[in-house]
């Protein structure tokens, strides 16, 4: 285009000339201001938009910078019916510390907005919670103030814009929880209340209630208690939640396994569009959909979509690796997959190479495990006990025991082959339970692949063969 732009400017000169001519300006005036023309033309827009853009990337960053709540609900706001961008902007404001309060249907708006330091959630980014409901929603909380209860909610709003469908997704986002913090009760009581509440705004419509004057308020002190029933587990109660947002936002199915991911170095999804294709990678995710289709050659094959708190992907599954991971497939458990990034014009995907669970990993891919012991408390007692606990766990992992002096130094020895152990869950909870401390504290992994293989960082150790304290092994 910028090589054009001169030969059509160049076709334009005469008839610039001419009608300067015409005009009584000089010819040597005119054609300079033209050869300035044809010299901005070949800049000039690029330059013009790169000084726009210059000024909103300042003043962008500097109310990211100095009005960060303002500016992120602001964000928010720009994509509340896209669930995969609410998750990102919602991971990056708990990574900047910035708190983001629960949805509510006395407190929220239909928008994310400010509140003192927090954010506090949109009722507009509720999966089939409509303007019109979240309308009659702020209505009816202007006209009559907070509402108590589940019964009394379901009376004040129109029920014409506030429907079933509405109230159950309000619940199970834990709109509800600041009346009824057991969102499964309820759930269980929702049937009956929207059909008090029919009952009620029926007669006021037909004139009963300024007939019987307090009946509402009968009604409403005398509304039953909810179902006595336990609270869904985490689990169930999680993905209720996502059912209702198209995420997780009070936790997450991962929760409680950021030991072991960072030991595998699992990386996020969110950076896979990041990554060079043809890479091997490790990621730990959630089943989130899975589809299994037939080839050509009739064999099985599947594509899995793994989701992790920070995004999905899609990951292909060929045949040989499906046949020996389809019992996998099916269970609730943290999945880890090791395979190959593809970059494509669609986004990035990942080639499973294998696919265990999370459980499973700590055993397969572990190369040696690492026990500290304070050594001024070791004794040789303590010493025959872990050889025993050793022994009831047999492997083929290589075992370490470093004998700690003191913050700076501290001995690494490396147990003999004959002692090479099964590093499960039990083995670690076996020894951290007899020696009253995370002990085991160190899993060097060396995944399928080439995967980096841990190392001990300390400048003080020293890595041999104690003769003492072999001995006793």
């Amino acid at each position: 285009m910028g090589k054009k732009i001169p030969k059509v400017m160049a076709a334009q000169r005469d008839r610039f000339l001419a009608g300067a001519e015409e005009n009584g300006i000089n010819l040597k005036k005119a054609a300079h201001i033209f050869d300035l023309m044809e010299k901005f033309a070949g800049y000039g827009f690029n330059k013009s938009h790169s000084a726009a853009y210059a000024l909103i990337a300042y003043q962008t960053a500097y109310l990211k910078a100095h009005y960060p709540l303002e500016y992120m609900a602001a964000l928010l706001n720009s994509f509340l019916s896209n669930s995969d961008n609410l998750v990102k902007l919602l991971n990056e404001c708990r990574e900047k510390e910035l708190e983001i309060l629960p949805p509510d249907v006395n407190l929220s708006e239909w928008d994310f907005t400010v509140v003192g330091d927090s954010i506090r959630f949109g009722l507009g980014a509720v999966k089939n919670v409509g303007a019109a409901a979240v309308e009659s929603i702020i209505e009816a909380r202007a006209d009559g103030g907070p509402f108590l209860s589940l019964y009394e909610f379901s009376e004040r709003v129109d029920l014409q814009r506030v429907n079933r469908r509405v109230v159950e997704s309000l619940i199970k986002c834990g709109a509800f929880d600041s009346l009824h913090p057991v969102r499964r009760q309820a759930i269980a009581a929702l049937e009956a209340a929207m059909e008090m509440a029919q009952t009620i705004q029926k007669d006021r419509l037909s004139g009963q209630i300024s007939m019987f004057g307090t009946f509402a308020g009968q009604q409403r002190n005398s509304e039953p208690p909810l179902p006595n029933i336990p609270e869904w587990n985490h689990r169930q109660k999680l993905a209720m939640e996502k059912e209702a947002l198209g995420f997780y936002f009070s936790g997450h199915p991962l929760d409680g396994y950021e030991k072991e991911m960072k030991a595998f170095s699992i990386v996020d999804i969110s950076s896979i569009a990041d990554k060079t294709d043809g890479i091997q990678i490790i990621l730990c995710g959630l089943n989130a959909d899975l589809k299994e289709i037939t080839t050509k050659k009739g064999a099985r094959m599947a594509f899995l979509t793994l989701e992790d708190r920070k995004g999905t992907v899609e990951v292909v599954i060929f045949s040989d690796t499906y046949q020996s991971s389809r019992h996998l497939l099916d269970v609730d458990d943290p999945l880890l997959i090791v395979g190959t990034v593809q970059q494509e014009e669609k986004g990035a995907k990942i080639i499973a190479q294998r696919i265990l669970t999370l459980l499973e990993a700590k055993e397969h891919m572990t190369q040696a495990i690492h026990i500290k012991l304070p050594a001024q408390t070791v004794t040789k007692e303590n010493l025959a006990d872990l050889k025993a606990i050793l022994g009831r766990h047999k492997g083929d992992c290589k075992a370490y025991v470093h004998l700690c002096t003191d913050e700076h130094c501290e001995a690494v020895i490396r147990l003999g082959d004959r002692i090479r152990v099964k590093p499960d869950r039990s083995l670690i909870d076996e020894v951290n339970r007899y020696f009253g401390a995370e002990v085991v504290s160190a899993v060097l992994t060396n995944g399928p692949g080439p995967v980096r293989n841990s190392r001990i960082n300390n400048r003080n150790n020293r890595q041999h063969r104690s003769s003492k304290f072999v001995s006793q092994f």
